[in-house]
């Protein structure tokens, strides 16, 4: 089965910095594209960053832009995203998935980022 689970979250202040992981499993890892989305009870589900199957090709959020960076690493099964200059707004569930299409049925259990003082 296809298999996601997120790690790195943690309470930090605003200026802080995480590293978050998502170990897949499952599927060949290194033929398809990545997302990172995060989830808040207001906003829902909106996707933060995309990586291409190498690597080489990244997307952003405008909201996330100069301050999150996507990274893989075909060899692990595992994808990252290096989160500096955390902001409250920044506050939610991160979780990873496949893109462009998810795999629904295979949803992490998330890893909650939470910024405030």
């Amino acid at each position: 089965q296809v298999q996601f689970v997120e790690s790195g979250g943690g309470q930090v202040q605003p200026g802080g910095s995480l590293r978050l992981s998502c170990a897949a499993s499952g599927f060949t890892f290194s033929t398809w594209a990545m997302t990172w989305y995060r989830q808040t009870p207001g906003k829902g589900r909106e996707v933060v960053a995309s990586i291409g199957t190498a690597g080489r090709s990244t997307n952003y959020a405008d909201a996330v832009k100069g301050r999150f960076t996507i990274s893989r690493d075909n060899e692990k099964n595992t994808m990252y995203l290096q989160m500096n200059s955390l902001k409250p707004e920044d506050t939610a569930v991160y979780y990873c998935n496949t893109f462009p299409r998810v795999s629904s049925g295979s949803w992490g259990q998330g890893t909650q980022v939470t910024v405030s003082s």
